[in-house]
């Protein structure tokens, strides 16, 4: 399973099969992306669209110092890129490489890079989860969450059964989908009616599934 985040938008996609296949990183950029606070810097800039070295700073409890040494950092290996036309030579906008990046621990030979692989998909999940909660949290109120926003959001966990095939099927599905509604309204807000949206698509198997079935106790013979 690969995690594909193209845009900033956080999407498990299994192999990324979609035309403008996402990126594999190499073991260089990944263990790049591998550290803690990069990993929140690529999620941030994926959710507002584009910020500040200082911007980000505020946003993450850090100094701007250390978030322009890992903006650098990231920039060495195309994780993120100056905004064109926005900015100062004092105050660089930035924003993540449009494309997007899969990360996938079976890609990678090395236990390090698996284990970088692993820490990148952990964070992005975690940071998922988070976001959902605060959503959940603010959607108690029309105040948190105007009313025709929280009409129009859809959250559903659906369980299935399917063979491999069917799973491919799926998944081949989704990416056509993305490309016709999700595609277009990639990149920076641009107009004051749109807000930033995440949208989440989840298509696996669920691992007890592949535990071997239980044996069937023996009958025992008439009359025991």
């Amino acid at each position: 399973m690969s995690h594909d985040n193209p845009d900033g938008t956080l999407d498990g996609t299994g192999s990324g099969r979609r035309t403008g296949r996402p990126r594999s990183l190499d073991a260089s950029a990944l263990r790049a992306l591998a550290h803690p606070l990069r990993i929140e810097i690529y999620e941030t800039l994926g959710r507002v669209g584009s910020a500040t070295a200082s911007g980000l700073a505020e946003q993450l409890g850090e100094s701007s110092g250390s978030t322009s040494y890992h903006l650098r950092q990231l920039e060495r290996h195309q994780l993120v890129r100056e905004v064109e036309g926005k900015g100062t030579g004092r105050e660089r906008w930035w924003q993540v490489v449009p494309g997007g990046v899969s990360v996938s621990a079976r890609e990678h030979e090395s236990a390090a890079g698996r284990k970088s692989a692993r820490m990148v998909v952990r964070q992005w999940d975690r940071s998922r989860a988070a976001l959902l909660e605060e959503f959940a949290e603010a959607a108690e109120s029309e105040s948190g969450v105007p009313t025709e926003w929280y009409d129009a959001t859809s959250m559903a966990t659906i369980n299935v059964s399917a063979t491999v095939e069917q799973l491919r099927a799926l998944s081949q599905a989704f990416d056509e989908f993305s490309a016709q509604w999700i595609d277009p309204l990639r990149g920076p807000t641009r107009s004051p009616d749109e807000r930033r949206v995440q949208v989440h698509f989840n298509a696996f198997p669920i691992p007890d599934a592949f535990l071997p079935a239980p044996e069937t106790p023996a009958s025992s013979p008439e009359g025991d």
